[in-house]
């Protein structure tokens, strides 16, 4: 009889432990049912209180990221795959040649010939030695840089200096591709943005962020030019002394010219020389012939006084 009471009261027992068990669970997917349904309410509050400008606004700067991080990641595709790098070379020469003017001419030949043209050119010719120095400046193709560079220093007498440089600019030029492919990308957004504007104010504002990110795609696209200018065509400046020491013939020396020359200079300064001393002395005569007088009678008196003591 114990025994089917403590049976009895062990599945009784059970039973309202099962119970209680299930109460528990449904309470809990009942809040968290409601919890789903409350977050999802408000986000449907959120959504609807939400204007269009401002949904429009929010998809715009999400495409606008995904765009610029899709050209980042072109532009680094393209720096780890492009072998060409871009180096700016320059090149300084100094030579000594025998005739100036022919180099000059030469130089001019051979950039012509490989596509280049001349920027700077200067001549100094010196007074006593008559020898002619100056500088050019050139600018070549960068595929006809080393040659040309050898070509002058061969046709040259001598070299007295050569310095040859490159700086990479890669890197600054992969940095702005990016840079404009992610401001076009604001630019066609923001000219949208234009088209479907309707408040004046808005227009406006939108008009001056367009012009600001125009006059930058302007310097960013006027930089890239210009470094495409200095690697496609290298610099390079080249100074030139001309050293042309030789015996002179009978023509350049003029022997006969100077001896009459040198004649009539001494011609001239013996006149000179006598006609100043005749206008010394015709000049002075009255102070000469008194001091000739007093010169006279200090002599006569000196003989006199001599003839005395005697």
């Amino acid at each position: 009889m114990r025994k089917s009471f403590l049976y009895l009261t062990i599945i009784v027992f059970g039973v309202i432990v099962a119970a209680c068990s299930n109460d528990t669970e449904n309470s809990d997917q009942s809040s968290d049912q409601a919890n789903v349904e409350t977050e999802q309410f408000t986000t449907e509050n959120s959504q609807t209180s939400e204007s269009p400008a401002d949904r429009q606004a929010s998809e715009s700067s999400e495409e606008a990221a995904s765009g610029q991080s899709e050209g980042d990641t072109t532009s680094e595709a393209k720096e780890m795959t492009d072998s060409d790098r871009k180096i700016i070379y320059t090149a300084n020469l100094r030579i000594e040649v025998k005739d100036y003017q022919a180099t000059v001419e030469g130089i001019n030949a051979e950039v012509t010939d490989r596509g280049g043209y001349i920027v700077e050119s200067n001549m100094r010719e010196g007074n006593e030695d008559r020898t002619t120095t100056g500088q050019v400046t050139v600018r070549v193709p960068q595929e006809e840089f080393e040659v040309f560079v050898q070509t002058v220093e061969d046709s040259s007498n001598r070299v007295l200096e050569s310095s040859t440089s490159g700086r990479d600019v890669t890197e600054e030029y992969v940095d702005l591709e990016s840079r404009l492919e992610s401001k076009q990308v604001v630019e066609e957004r923001l000219q949208s943005f234009m088209e479907q504007a309707e408040k004046t104010e808005d227009l406006l504002e939108i008009s001056d962020d367009l012009a600001t990110v125009q006059q930058e795609i302007e310097e960013i696209t006027g930089r890239m030019n210009y470094l495409d200018n200095k690697v496609d065509l290298a610099t390079v400046t080249i100074y030139i002394e001309e050293n042309n020491v030789s015996l002179s013939n009978e023509d350049d020396l003029n022997t006969w010219e100077k001896t009459k020359q040198q004649f009539m200079q001494s011609i001239n300064f013996l006149r000179s020389a006598v006609s100043g001393l005749v206008v010394f002395l015709a000049g002075s005569s009255p102070v000469l012939l008194i001091l000739a007088l007093l010169g006279f009678a200090v002599f006569w008196l000196i003989r006199r006084r001599k003839k005395n003591e005697q």
